[in-house]
């Protein structure tokens, strides 16, 4: 299995050398040169499978250069009841006839983010001490992506995280399980702008070569292909789950629901239709941050400035430059990097849009691709909170109600709905209390988080000053 560039690049690479490198030379992303398929066999063979053998069967679709038994055993050592407190590590949850939560959120962090990024961890690791090298992370969060980063990073051998946030825009929460971290390995670095700016920092200074090859730097986010890979699994391990016991000669079909801000978790959803998974809708849920549900509606990619992204109560999707989404357009556009590259490159920097609305492609969206969209608002996320749990006695966070919300505008009679569950509602506890007048029930391993002593450093949204940063302690 090799992988390409979304704009082009000529390099063909093996899994573990862009596992290291996050993105591509050209400034692209990458992908395989083609989607393993599956068929009904394998379908029926990797139903009942335990989570951390299903992983193994589809990670080995696309890892070739790490030998069986090492990749069995890096599954089997992530995906633990320990870790993820269950057997199923991603039980389903039943709220209404055909409507389910995935609980992707009982890890570290209490965050989907863990699905991937414990498995990220342990690969590093792996392939670091074969190689006898280190690695500098270097990442962007808008609030989870940050913590699941660090809590699997945290004491590895070879590997110093460097994680870049909005300051003052996560929840509270949010910020006290990054900040309180006093491992030596790890620094966060609270940039005075929105996500977007941070996002822009990591993408400058991976595009920078030599700087990124003297100091080693690799990617944690979504751009990296080894996190998208790993989330794949969960969309195969929820359709087995709401298929259970239904036996057809022909596999039935699912839906998805997924809160998207920056497109990995539904990408992942796209790559395992692309697979051959039998989905039926991807439904996209954004909040007031609508870049994404605009393109689906109107064709029209159109960026936002900082000072036009909203900053709302599910703020892990307070984005405006969704960076896994050119990964889809690749797809979409036949898989054209020169098209790609110049829309991504060139056009977003001089307009900062791109309008799709007239390509024949782009009318494959909805119908080849499987996408549908929405949008939920504050007030919509409060209605949907106090209905979940006024109804079926659940509590949710905000971004799992604006998957909830979109995604009951999108329901078809016999077709199954599964609903993302993203994160726990103590991570957002502010809004849960607005909705409820209560807060959610806290983990006793985080009573208190808010009060421990923190290790931040504020600084400015400027590239220079975050490479002199990471020099400064790579000397």
């Amino acid at each position: 299995m090799l992988y390409v560039s979304t704009r082009g690049h000529a390099d063909r690479k093996h899994f573990c050398e862009i596992l290291l490198e996050g993105l591509a030379p050209d400034g692209g992303l990458y992908l395989p040169e083609s989607y393993p398929k599956v068929n009904e066999a394998m379908l029926a063979k990797w139903r009942g499978l335990p989570y951390h053998a299903l992983a193994f069967e589809i990670l080995s679709l696309y890892i070739d250069d790490i030998p069986a038994e090492d990749l069995k055993a890096i599954c089997r050592k992530t995906y633990t009841q320990d870790v993820f407190g269950s057997a199923e590590i991603v039980p389903l949850k039943p709220l209404e006839e055909g409507v389910y939560l995935e609980a992707l959120s009982n890890g570290p962090t209490l965050a989907f983010k863990d699905m991937a990024m414990q498995l990220l961890g342990n690969l590093f690791e792996y392939e670091l001490a074969r190689r006898g090298e280190e690695l500098n992370i270097l990442g962007a969060t808008s609030g989870d992506t940050g913590s699941a980063a660090e809590y699997a990073m945290r004491g590895k051998k070879g590997v110093r995280v460097f994680m870049t946030s909005p300051n003052g825009r996560m929840s509270p929460f949010q910020q006290a399980q990054m900040f309180s971290l006093q491992d030596e390995n790890i620094h966060n670095l609270a940039v005075e702008g929105v996500f977007d700016d941070c996002q822009d920092i990591v993408k400058a200074v991976s595009n920078d070569l030599d700087f990124k090859r003297k100091y080693r730097i690799g990617t944690v986010n979504s751009i990296n292909w080894a996190r998208l890979v790993a989330q794949v699994v969960y969309y195969f391990a929820g359709y087995f789950q709401a298929t259970s016991g239904r036996v057809q000669a022909i596999p039935e079909k699912v839906r998805f629901a997924v809160p998207s801000g920056n497109f990995g978790n539904i990408c992942a959803g796209h790559v395992a239709r692309m697979m051959g998974l039998p989905i039926d809708k991807l439904v996209l849920g954004t909040n007031e941050n609508d870049v994404l549900d605009e393109f689906f509606r109107t064709g029209v990619y159109r960026v936002r400035s900082s000072a036009d992204t909203h900053e709302t109560s599910s703020p892990s999707m307070d984005i405006s430059k969704a960076s896994n989404f050119e990964r889809f357009v690749f797809d979409l556009l036949g898989r054209d990097g020169a098209r790609v590259k110049s829309l991504f490159g060139e056009q977003l920097s001089a307009t900062g849009k791109f309008d799709l609305g007239a390509d024949p492609a782009f009318r494959q969206a909805g119908p080849r691709y499987g996408f549908v969209s929405g949008k939920s608002t504050h007030a919509d996320r409060l209605a949907t909170i106090r209905d979940t749990h006024k109804r079926f006695g659940v509590t949710i966070d905000t971004h799992t109600a604006d998957g909830l919300k979109v995604a009951r505008s999108h329901l078809q009679p016999g077709v199954p709905m599964i609903v993302l569950e993203t994160a726990q509602p103590i991570k957002f506890a502010g809004t849960i209390v607005e909705a409820l007048g209560h807060e959610p029930e806290r983990p006793a391993k985080f009573e208190g988080i808010e009060a421990l002593p923190r290790r931040v450093t504020v600084i400015a949204p400027d590239v220079r000053a975050i490479k002199d940063f990471i020099s400064a302690r790579c000397a």
